[in-house]
């Protein structure tokens, strides 16, 4: 089988990093995540474990329940496929849900999983502006552009979702659903978009402690070695950075989109944590 040029780099990145720190034992580092929920920024900490030890930024692209361009879903086979692909010390990254032969995948001895998760507010408001200004390939791009006239057209449609069209784009409630079982596996970091902005060094903490627990070695000093991950965050170095605001929703939402959303979502804030009941 011929290889791609990304899986040619991804071998000649192992190469050099097993010149560095010698057999490359480290676990897998995989970063999921609900779309536009901070992929990138988990992404540059966990590859900035290959400043610290036999880990390896693989460079593979990201392992979807969805193809983008189509929308259409991906099979089973397709994204147990992808994720084979990883070797010890790869860091990896991906939207998936928690479907039981990914858990038992990513949940297995050496790998070290994550998941980083959003107020889903700040989600409906963060894709509009994805779908509409900065991913022309997306299947839903230019419904979202050329057909919806105005913002609040679009959010109200982030919100709803578009349930007539034969390819999946439910309501945010209904998307979330698949992505919530993580929540509940000991071996997966669940980590709040927003504790990672607002506390950094608390979650670099609980970053490194986990990947240390699953199989990572490092011989100097756990506080360094926070500064470096710490160091490695560049939020603008992503190709989907916007803002990194939290709380955003509050500027867009109306009173029609705030009705529509508790309408549609019902207890789904309550069960992330972001509100204690539907008074907000």
């Amino acid at each position: 089988m011929k290889q791609t040029l990304k899986q040619i780099r991804h071998q000649y990145r192992r190469m050099r990093q097993q010149q560095r720190f010698g057999e490359l034992n480290a676990p897998i580092l995989f970063g999921n995540s609900f779309p536009k929920s901070g992929t990138h920024l988990l992404t540059q900490v966990l590859a900035g474990f290959a400043e610290l030890g036999p880990v390896v930024d693989s460079g593979l692209p990201a392992v979807v329940t969805f193809d983008g361009p189509t929308g259409k879903q991906r099979t089973i086979e397709a994204i147990l496929k992808d994720l084979r692909r990883f070797q010890p010390g790869d860091v990896g990254y991906g939207h998936l849900h928690a479907l039981p032969e990914v858990v038992d995948l990513l949940c297995s001895e050496g790998v070290a999983p994550f998941f980083i998760y959003r107020d889903p507010r700040d989600v409906v408001v963060s894709h509009v502006f994805y779908v509409t200004e900065m991913a022309p390939e997306h299947v839903h791009h230019s419904y979202y552009k050329n057909e919806l006239s105005s913002f609040d057209e679009r959010l109200r449609t982030s919100i709803l979702g578009r349930p007539e069209l034969d390819i999946s784009f439910p309501d945010i409630r209904t998307r979330f659903e698949p992505y919530l079982e993580w929540l509940h596996h000991e071996e997966v970091l669940s980590i709040r978009f927003e504790d990672f902005i607002e506390q950094p060094q608390e979650i670099l903490g609980r970053v490194f402690d986990h990947v240390s627990s699953r199989g990572f070695v490092y011989n100097g000093e756990r506080e360094a070695a926070i500064q470096l991950l710490r160091e490695r965050i560049a939020p603008k170095r992503s190709p989907t950075f916007r803002s990194g605001k939290t709380g955003a929703w509050r500027e867009h939402f109306n009173a029609e989109h705030t009705a529509l959303f508790k309408e549609v979502t019902g207890d789904l804030l309550e069960v992330l944590g972001y509100a204690r009941d539907s008074d907000w």
